[in-house]
């Protein structure tokens, strides 16, 4: 019998069909304060932590919310990852950091889990201020291999004998920056340990034809082990006939059930008994088969890259995943380690809907768990922005046959759901790949069709060249849809799409338009999809004000802007007169504040500009004849380079006699907080806006 990092017997996970509204009893999680702690711990007395610290999980994120499903798929890998590296002096990376609460609870912030992503609490995402076993901070995908290859390698200069791992998803690994540092990894040589967490799903199902090439690797029933002297073995694994992988690619990899290499074995013995004419293949050592096998069915993608792979392996075996890891960190060079595990595992409900589970909301207070079977729903009737993007795209979509949307793996956040079942061939999700999206676009664009790219606006950011480039040099008609524009409460600053108006205003052939509420979102999105051109809509994240949309109103022309609110002494004010020029949904709160200064005498004009680019400069040239002395803008963006730096360049280069003040977002990142705090920590909320016009004036 090879020796082999074998698990001798199957374990099985603790299920739960609740969220615990209850801290759960955690005697061995209680004794777990450091890493240090795990290497105490027996292999019995690791599974148990893992069932408790599943338990803990869906007890601190019921009391939270935030990312779940991720979390309790990894519970045992980052159990085992932690037992066998010395962190943190070895170095551990996680990729995006949705996974990143076991780790969080294991490195000496188990009780702070439940203030993870409230005000003053423990980040979402993995940061370096937070905790020393925090490597690398993360929040954008694909980043994680590049990150630890830069670790490992410094630690190769000043001479330091410490292991790096990086942790990345199935989903993650579509993005082009993970395959360039694989590709440097082995040109470096550098000692680099890999984790790839194939659990067939980033936010959405993965999808593409690297998850394709994933399925056939795990659905042919091999895996290459290790031996405890460290040889490469190719082995039988078990695969169960309701396998959720298998079950999830019968449709898109039918093909792969008639690949050759699903015959593996019996292709094994052809060849040798081929090779060994008259020699009868029986006698044979298994291994001595499987390293034939190996040689002649290579056709592993990180093997053909110069990667040893190693794999895939139930993620949930957490014997093995200790035996595996202990081994593999003990290899030379790059090493890549597959292992699969179950979005949601534990959890019955996450399970069986993996994408509605991503993340969730806060359990009630006053609900008992049995309540918390399903995502938190919103308590306000108002759409949310995605929702309002959603109608529209299916609005004009019935109407306009070259209307094509494509999104890199968001078309649950971005509101594409509907409309990729209506129109499955006009709808494109590229999975993780802002950049391809965006040139993806500028292709389509070159023929009679009419690409709509719905993005996050924190990951346009990773699609900046293309869009200049690729897009805007050539004038392609592109609409850009952004969304979560503006801070984004919990997630904080990794997620927050606050620097959008500056890195696109500055580039040619673009027209920006920042809508204020529903109706102005869905009329923009119409004003920027007929423009021959590049355009991009910014809207935020959650729900808007409840306004009706009215498919009906009459077009928006583009660059101009709209009188919302005058007070009544506007025409007979012999003194200072202020306009408020309001930029995107910081408009009803501007006239909240605007009214209030007006209770105290002052003339106010309160305008929603609507463009960014182009700016309704006949507005603000009217504004100032009639006797507009002082001007101030309210964006939820950056002040630097944002809309009110838009007014600024042209009141100056006009040499407008006005006094000008910006309201936005300081030179700063903000801190996760709920929305409403962010709001009023930047004194972009109501209160805020009139304290700050009330003291400049």
């Amino acid at each position: 019998m090879s020796d082999v990092a074998t698990s001798k017997k199957s374990y099985q996970a603790k299920v739960f069909t609740e969220l615990l509204a209850e801290r759960p009893v955690t005697p061995i999680l209680d004794r777990v304060a450091s890493p240090a702690d795990l290497k105490h711990l027996s292999s019995d007395e690791l599974i148990q932590l893992a069932d408790e610290l599943r338990a803990y999980l869906l007890y601190s994120t019921g009391v939270s919310g935030g990312h779940f499903g991720a979390n309790l798929g990894v519970v045992e890998l980052t159990i085992a990852l932690h037992t066998v590296l010395n962190t943190p002096y070895d170095q551990l990376v996680w990729d995006v950091g949705h996974q990143a609460y076991a780790h969080k609870v294991l490195t000496g912030r188990r009780d702070r889990l439940p203030s993870i992503r409230s005000k003053d609490g423990l980040t979402a995402f993995p940061e370096r201020n937070e905790s020393e076993y925090d490597t690398f901070g993360v929040g954008h995908s694909s980043t994680s291999i590049s990150a630890a290859l830069g670790m490992s390698l410094a630690a190769r200069l000043l001479g330091e004998n410490r292991k790096v791992a990086a942790v990345i998803g199935d989903g993650a690994m579509t993005g082009g920056m993970a395959f360039e540092a694989m590709n440097d990894a082995v040109q470096q040589n550098a000692d680099l340990l890999v984790v790839l967490n194939d659990n067939d799903m980033s936010i959405s199902a993965a999808i593409g034809g690297f998850s394709r090439h994933l399925a056939r690797l795990w659905q042919r029933g091999l895996a290459m082990d290790i031996d405890k002297h460290g040889n490469i073995l190719m082995v039988k694994r078990d695969i169960s006939s309701d396998d959720r992988r298998i079950r999830h690619y019968l449709h898109m990899a039918n093909e792969a059930l008639e690949d050759v290499s699903s015959r593996l074995p019996s292709k094994i013995g052809e060849k040798i008994s081929g090779l060994f004419s008259g020699t009868p293949l029986s006698p044979l050592p298994d291994k001595i088969a499987e390293k034939i096998g190996d040689k002649l069915f290579a056709d592993n993608l990180f093997k053909a890259i110069g990667f040893t792979y190693l794999g895939p392996f139930d993620g949930h075996d957490l014997p093995k995943l200790v035996s595996v890891l202990e081994r593999a960190s003990q290899l030379k060079g790059a090493v890549l380690v597959h292992v699969h595990t179950v979005k949601g595992k534990g959890f019955l409900p996450a399970e069986a809907d993996p994408i509605g589970y991503h993340a969730i909301g806060k359990l009630p207070k006053t609900a008992d768990a049995s309540t918390a079977n399903q995502p938190n729903k919103p308590s306000t009737p108002a759409k949310k922005y995605s929702q309002i993007f959603g109608d529209w795209l299916m609005h004009t979509a019935k109407t306009d046959d070259k209307l094509v949307a494509i999104t890199p793996a968001m078309a649950e956040g971005s509101g594409m759901v509907e409309y990729a079942s209506a129109y499955p061939e006009r709808f494109f999700d590229v999975a993780i790949a802002e950049q391809h999206a965006v040139t993806l676009a500028a292709g389509m664009a070159t023929s009679v069709l009419k690409p709509v790219v719905a993005i996050y606006s924190t990951f346009l950011q990773r699609g900046y060249d293309q869009l200049i480039h690729d897009v805007a040099l050539q004038n392609l008609d592109v609409t850009f849809a952004i969304d979560r524009a503006g801070l984004v409460g919990e997630d904080g600053a990794t997620h927050a799409g606050v620097f959008d108006l500056a890195y696109l205003r500055c580039v040619p052939n673009i027209i920006i338009a920042a809508p204020s509420d529903e109706h102005e979102c869905h009329q923009l999105l119409n004003a920027c999809y007929q423009h021959q051109g590049t355009a991009a809509v910014r809207y935020p994240r959650g729900n808007g004000i409840g306004r009706a949309v009215d498919v009906a109103d009459a077009p928006v022309q583009i660059g101009r802007a709209n009188v919302v609110w005058q007070s009544d002494n506007v025409d007979t004010a012999h003194g200072g007169k202020l306009a408020v020029l309001g930029f995107g949904t910081r408009l009803a709160d501007a006239k909240t504040a605007a009214m209030r200064l007006a209770d105290n005498g002052l003339a106010v004009v309160v305008v929603d500009m609507r463009w960014v680019k182009p700016l309704d400069t006949a507005l603000i040239d009217q504004l100032i004849s009639s006797g507009v002395t002082h001007i101030a803008t309210v964006e939820e963006h950056q002040i630097a380079g944002g809309a009110g730096s838009a007014v600024n360049e042209y009141v100056i280069a006009k040499g407008h006699q006005v006094t000008l003040k910006n309201l936005g977002i300081t030179d700063r990142f903000i801190e996760h907080a709920s929305h409403e705090q962010q709001l009023a920590a930047c004194s972009l909320d109501a209160d805020g806006i009139y304290q700050s016009l009330a003291d400049w004036l």
